[in-house]
Order: structure tokens, then sequence, then C-alpha cells
């Protein structure tokens, strides 16, 4: 009677918490969002990495815009989340961690490796289908690198990434706490490793270890397809150094690298209604993975 109790004592708690997380998820982003924003927005003016080369309030707006787009079209289309979704799968019993019945620590904590996995997976195959790749090069068009470059992303990538997340989902039956804390690590590490902050040289390779810190994620925004095509992870750095993708430092140095793609140097060029529809007009260059050995003909 007395393990019955306890376990019972688990799984009420454990609802409490789903049951906050639901009727409270929105807040609980959103706070956490504008928190991460704030603070290592605040830190790129006390230590700047770099020097920006074009307008800050200009690139401010036209990312902060996408952002503003990009959260009215999962509304629409996605209006649960993959929050939501996880409640769903989880009501249902579907998903291999719901299968195998793993305790709720090993659910939750395994479940944010494979989410984090997949991630990994999903930004490695925007940069080798050329189609893809022409959504995903509106991120890497940002001529300067800080922390709204990592809130820039064409709503129709953000759309397939959100159908690409809900596959694992179903398929893996997460915990909804899991979903909710990867939603939160996904979005602060994304703003954390573009940023434009200067980490001490020591603090930086003891970080990358556990992390994917901003001069090891910078490599990856570089106009050398070698280096453009490395450095995937967003929120861990294992899966690049276990699959052979991890690039430790760029050719030029972080203060003389060129950020931003060379068919794409032009900031008039590159206004709000402009990168919208720059998948469908662009030039996607010889980014794309499968596609290195193109010559490069065309200036944008």
């Amino acid at each position: 009677m007395r393990s019955f109790s306890v376990a019972g004592t688990f799984r009420d708690r454990f609802q409490l918490i789903t049951d906050f997380i639901l009727s409270h998820e929105a807040s609980i982003r959103f706070v956490f969002f504008i928190s991460i924003f704030v603070v290592v927005a605040f830190f790129e003016t006390r230590r700047p990495r770099r020097q920006l080369t074009v307008s800050k309030t200009g690139r401010w707006i036209i990312n902060l815009g996408i952002v503003f787009i990009d959260s009215i079209a999962l509304r629409i289309f996605f209006s649960a989340g993959a929050v939501g979704l996880a409640y769903w799968v989880d009501q249902h019993g579907w998903g291999i961690m719901n299968f195998l019945g793993f305790p709720y620590f090993v659910s939750v904590v395994g479940s944010i490796l494979i989410l984090d996995f997949v991630i990994y997976l999903q930004h490695v195959l925007f940069h080798a289908a050329p189609a893809f790749w022409r959504l995903h090069m509106i991120h890497h068009a940002d001529l300067d690198f800080d922390v709204t470059t990592g809130t820039r992303f064409h709503p129709i990538e953000i759309l397939l990434s959100m159908i690409i997340k809900s596959g694992a989902i179903l398929a893996l039956g997460p915990p909804v706490l899991s979903v909710l804390l990867f939603e939160i690590l996904l979005n602060g590490t994304a703003m954390f490793n573009h940023s434009n902050i200067k980490l001490p040289e020591r603090g930086d390779r003891i970080l990358r270890l556990f992390v994917v810190t901003p001069d090891m994620h910078r490599v990856h925004h570089s106009i050398f397809p070698n280096e453009t095509n490395s450095n995937f992870g967003f929120n861990s750095p294992w899966w690049d150094r276990l699959l052979g993708t991890y690039k430790p430092q760029p050719r030029s140095g972080h203060e003389g690298m060129t950020i931003g793609l060379n068919q794409f140097r032009d900031p008039n060029r590159l206004t709000l209604p402009k990168i919208l529809i720059l998948p469908f007009v662009g030039n996607p260059g010889i980014y794309a993975i499968n596609r290195r050995g193109q010559v490069f003909t065309k200036s944008e």
C-alpha cells in the first residue's frame, strides 16, 4: 500500500505539472523569450565580439518583423502547438516513451536529447536539399550576427520545421514537460549562440563541450561554403563532434570573417518584403551541400 501511495503521489504531481503547463504555456514561453532576449541583447552591448557592419535598427526591424509573421503563421496552422500535441499523444498513449514505460525523469531527459538530435538532422536537411536551402538561406543572408539572427527564419521554413517536430513527437511520445523545456531551450540557445557576445577564450573552450557557443555557431554563418556547412547544432555540440560536422574556428578569424552569403551583399535588397520572396526569386548560390561543386556565376 505504501508503494502504491508513493507512485500515486508522483503521478498526481506530474499531472499537476502538466495541467499547469497547459494552462500557462504561452505565458511561460513568452516570459522566457523576453527575459533571455533582453539579457543577451544587454551583454552584446557591453561585450561585443565583432563590430556590426550595417544598421542595427534596420536589421532588428526586419528580423523581429519576421518573428511576428512566424508567430501568426504558427497560430493559424498549428493552434495547439508542440506542447498541445504532446498532451494529445500522452492522452492516447502513443509513442516510444509511453510504450516502453520509462521513469518520468528518464523520459523527460531522453526526450529532450532525442528532439535536439532531430533538430540537428533537420538543420542538415535544410542545407542538403536545394529546395529547402532556398528557404533556409533567408537565415544566412543576414549581414551581421547577433541575437535577432537566431529568430530570423522564413515562415514556410518555420511551418515545415513544425511538421517535422510534430512527427517526432507523435513517434516519441515525450512528456509534456520535456516538450515545453525543449521549446524554451531551443529558443533560448538559438538567441545565445547567435549573439555577438565576447566570451573569454578559455571559458568558450570549456562551455562548448556542453552547449553551442556564439563562437562555435558563428562559423556556420561564414561566406565560405565549407564553413557554412558545419556546426549545425543549436543546443548540444555533441552531434557535430560525433558526426564529423564540427569546425572549431573560421579560417579568417572571428573579427575578420565575413558574415552572410556571397550572392546577397546589398542591404537594400534585404528588406522585409524582399526577404519573404527571396526563396522564389533569389539565387541559391553554391551553399546547398550537394551543389558545392557548382560554379557561382550570378551576383545578387
